[in-house]
């Protein structure tokens, strides 16, 4: 990915918490020299990516090759105008996105894939007034492959207005929060976490 030095994010913990926060990525492998793409919800397990998928896909058995995969996360995004700022400018989008590299290996032993499910369950149900407990019967857990992705980078692109002098940030935030919508929202949160 192409990361201008300003818009570079290295701190682990914050590239973490974008993926726990957008959890839903886009999972990518090469088949063939042709990139394949899967969109999924992953979970971190320390420095690891976890996910699954359903066995009848290909990209289980890209996976199992052992060769390197790439977990895209796209955080909020909002589109910029020039009008904003106070100094000249012209239009922009801010976002934030983690690209995860790294190697896959496959979880295909019933009980650790059923713990694996379990786990995604009460991750994803954590929080809900009525909790869904997981019961999946051996059928259901042999159509799928849990997939471990031993990380080897995180690359993090935080663009937020940072090339701006702090009177254009500030008033990109301001409109950011004045539009409302969750995106716009969003940004306007992470500009103010990453100010200079």
């Amino acid at each position: 990915m192409y990361i201008p030095e300003k818009f570079r994010e290295t701190d682990r913990k914050a590239l973490q918490q974008l993926i726990a926060d957008y959890p839903f990525g886009t999972l990518v492998t090469l088949a063939d020299g042709r990139p394949f793409a899967n969109h999924i919800p992953f979970i971190m397990d320390g420095d690891d990516l976890l996910c699954h998928l359903a066995k009848a896909n290909p990209q289980c058995g890209h996976l199992r090759a052992g060769k390197e995969a790439l977990a895209v996360f796209q955080g909020p995004h909002a589109y910029v105008s020039p009008s904003w700022y106070q100094s000249a400018g012209v239009p922009t989008w801010n976002y934030a996105v983690v690209h995860v590299y790294g190697t896959a290996t496959a979880i295909d032993q019933p009980s650790d894939l059923a713990g694996l499910v379990e786990r995604f369950t009460r991750h994803f149900e954590s929080g809900r007034a009525d909790p869904w407990e997981p019961d999946y019967t051996e059928a259901l857990l042999a159509a799928i492959v849990g997939v471990r992705i031993r990380v080897t980078e995180l690359q993090g692109k935080f663009k937020l207005s940072q090339n701006r002098p702090d009177t254009d940030r500030l008033r990109v935030i301001t409109r950011l929060e004045s539009a409302g919508d969750p995106l716009s929202l969003g940004v306007a949160r992470l500009m103010r976490r990453h100010a200079p």
